[in-house]
């Protein structure tokens, strides 16, 4: 039961929203290599941007959190993502590189670049 439930879920928050993106996407001659772009890249955006926000939770495995070792409660910001550990001194740090950073803003950019470049192709295909 538990894994239909586990495949119910995934269907409806992945497949569903892919599949309607394509449809819409093709119901309005984008071409497939921006749709497959899109997709991916903000895939990539809200996964990457879900463990940044997350990364100082200690749910899973709290031996191995960030903030492990400084005994306080840590802090989520959703937007932009990150993660942060209040110190002793009282100060935020975040626990999170700037890799992943980098790897979050450059998917949310190449987002919206597909979504305009797919506007801009839409608009030129009516004139």
């Amino acid at each position: 039961m538990k894994a239909m439930i586990l495949l119910f879920a995934v269907f409806v928050v992945f497949v569903v929203p892919t599949s309607l993106v394509w449809l819409l996407g093709r119901r309005a001659r984008v071409a497939r290599w921006m749709l497959v772009v899109f997709l991916l890249a903000g895939w990539l955006t809200v996964c990457v941007g879900w463990v940044l926000s997350q990364r100082a939770k200690p749910s899973l495995f709290p031996d191995t959190s960030p903030c492990y070792g400084t005994r306080t409660t840590p802090v989520s910001q959703y937007f932009p993502p990150d993660s942060f550990c209040r110190h002793a001194d009282g100060e935020l740090r975040t626990v999170n590189g700037p890799n992943a950073k980098l790897v979050f803003w450059t998917a949310a950019n190449t987002t919206l670049a597909m979504t305009i470049a797919a506007a801009f192709v839409r608009h030129r295909q009516r004139a």
